[in-house]
């Protein structure tokens, strides 16, 4: 058994009043060292595409989990069994089917806010939990299946809205750059809220949407840019990730800006850093050390926690990697998992699980505490981070906390 499934084991016992049994006692269902029966999970990422190395993080968050807990998840052993996502909602749809036919106790996973949402009658339907592990869109309401423990899309824009409302002056200009999608107009709806007080406005003609390219080629940005930097704006807010991330930073600075770029987290988080990173010459390196790159983000890999230190140190040793956001949020689905499956008693089903999960209370988690909100999502700490060298590599460092949202 392993040390985190003992000390849980102690710390229900000390709940019982039964400290006074021997400490080597499993945290299995019944009570013994015998494990209560094996229960199947199905796991919903995307193996190929535009958001793989999103899926891969969960994946392996999630994995990560089991691993550090003999397997286990509310002291049964688990099956994952795992599902292609795909990009659409009909492949989101084919995924529930065939895990729901299968006899999962719940669902996890979804790299996609566009997936998310197509699945969720389905998943409602189904009556089988599940606990999303990305960021979610605002008109995701109202569901009573379906759980996240990432974010919904509004609240990084708000929390870096709130930031820049103290940090620019009234006056300053900001070019809000976004593809044209659902998610971005979430993203900007927050740093609405956040920004748009004391008379302060992010004007229409600042709203420059690009088309929705997840593998854009190169120069594809520079006209808007052209055009939005005619303005002279004091600041740059824009909101990308992955390739298109790492394509727009080198067209930004290319097109002649010089000035501070603010995004929500996934505009660093996985290889963009490291992309960004191998520029011939080190000019990007210079100019990002020089003009700022700052997100927000409910992690940073550099959290100094006691959950931190365990999840950071086991995912770099078993990946060779820095966990992301998208890897911690998935190692908390288990996590949670683990806490309801528990509370729902020897030989639980999909519907007692589900109950149980509005009684997890406040998850010890490697982003800090928090805890689900009535909607299903987390009520937790924003964190501003800075692109700066750490070594020889550029990271992001956590510099202040900005806003407890949810």
């Amino acid at each position: 058994m392993s040390q985190m499934n003992r000390r849980r084991a102690l710390q229900l016992l000390a709940a019982l009043g039964t400290t006074g049994l021997a400490a080597g006692c499993a945290s299995g269902s019944q009570g013994t060292d015998r494990p209560g029966s094996p229960i199947k999970i199905g796991l919903i990422v995307p193996g190929s595409g535009p958001n793989k190395t999103v899926g891969d993080d969960i994946a392996n968050g999630f994995r990560l989990f089991l691993s550090l807990n003999d397997q286990q998840l509310g002291g049964h052993p688990v099956t994952l069994l795992t599902a292609e996502e795909g990009d659409s909602a009909k492949t989101g749809l084919v995924a529930v089917d065939r895990l729901v036919k299968e006899g999962v106790l719940a669902l996890t996973g979804v790299a996609s806010s566009a997936v998310l949402f197509g699945i969720r009658d389905a998943v409602e339907q189904a009556r089988v939990p599940l606990i999303a592990s990305n960021a979610s869109t605002i008109s995701l309401q109202s569901v009573v299946y379906i759980w996240r423990t990432a974010y919904v899309l509004n609240e990084p824009g708000q929390a870096l809205g709130q930031y820049l409302r103290e940090k620019l002056d009234a006056k300053s200009k900001i070019a809000v750059f976004a593809p044209q999608d659902t998610s971005s107009q979430d993203v900007i709806k927050g740093l609405r809220r956040g920004y748009e007080q004391d008379g302060r406005r992010i004007k229409d003609q600042d709203l420059i949407y690009t088309p929705n390219l997840p593998n854009p080629s190169k120069g594809v940005y520079a006209a808007s840019i052209h055009k939005a930097l005619l303005r002279k704006p004091d600041a740059v807010f824009c909101h990308y990730a992955g390739t298109a991330a790492v394509t727009f930073i080198k067209q930004l600075y290319s097109e002649g800006y010089r000035g501070p770029i603010y995004a929500p987290g996934f505009l660093t988080e996985g290889t963009v850093l490291s992309q960004l990173d191998d520029d011939e010459g080190g000019e990007l390196r210079t100019l990002i050390g020089r003009y700022g790159i700052e997100t927000v983000l409910n992690y940073s890999a550099d959290l100094n926690n006691s959950a931190n230190r365990v999840f950071a140190s086991a995912y770099r040793k078993t990946h060779n990697a820095t966990p992301t956001t998208y890897a911690m949020a998935s190692y908390d689905a288990a996590q949670v998992l683990d806490k309801a499956i528990r509370l729902a008693g020897g030989e639980p089903n999909a519907q007692q699980v589900n109950l149980a999960l509005g009684k997890v209370g406040q998850m010890d988690s490697p982003r800090g505490a928090w805890q689900f909100n009535q909607p299903r999502t987390p009520q937790q700490k924003w964190y501003l981070r800075r692109v700066q060298r750490d070594g020889r590599m550029l990271s992001n460092v956590v510099i202040s906390e900005l806003a407890t949202l949810g």
